[in-house]
């Protein structure tokens, strides 16, 4: 099994534990995930560990209880990363929590994104864009702005999957390719 579907079926089984408990618990365990994986990605000792083979499933699951304590991770997540560790999938903890939040954000009605513009905007411009974003998507925009000279000028946005190409640049390609053609 590929680790993305795994990561995504262990968020899954958390998402669908925590679901039962309210929308409170849900976000009480991704700031848990949130913290675990920071601390994984933050030290590589630690990475390293949970993903050697030479160390066994006891040791590493001490390892978690101890930073768990430290963290006051609360008892289900422990859990599941307990059942991670057991079934070998501990390094796969930062993709399940990106799943996880993906799972959440859907519940919640969020989409996060980028938008890159050639100038940064100022905070007017940016709260345009979010209500704009907002009432056509029917969804809350979460966004992180960003800057990107060589766009020239335009917008480009992503969000998820989906890509929104309104830049300078782009528009001066497609012009480009459509005098080569000759049309």
């Amino acid at each position: 099994m590929r680790s993305g579907i795994a990561a995504r079926r262990y968020a899954r089984a958390l998402y669908s534990l925590g679901r039962g408990k309210g929308l409170s618990e849900l976000e009480g365990y991704s700031a848990a995930l949130g913290k675990l994986s920071a601390a994984l990605n933050e030290s590589p000792a630690l990475r390293s560990l949970m993903g050697s083979p030479v160390i066994s499933t006891a040791e590493k699951t001490s390892v978690i209880d101890t930073l768990a304590g430290r963290l006051k991770i609360p008892g289900p997540v422990l859990n599941f990363c307990r059942l991670m560790a057991d079934n070998k999938r501990l390094p796969e903890l930062p993709a399940a929590t990106v799943a996880f939040n993906a799972l959440l954000d859907a519940e919640k009605g969020v989409a996060r994104g980028e938008i890159y513009t050639a100038t940064a905007l100022d905070d007017a411009k940016k709260a345009e864009v979010i209500a704009a974003l907002a009432e056509k998507s029917g969804r809350e925009p979460v966004l992180v702005f960003r800057v990107d000279p060589s766009i020239l000028g335009g917008v480009m946005l992503k969000i998820g999957d989906m890509v929104m190409d309104a830049s300078l640049r782009a528009q001066l390609s497609i012009l480009k390719d459509t005098i080569k053609k000759g049309e």
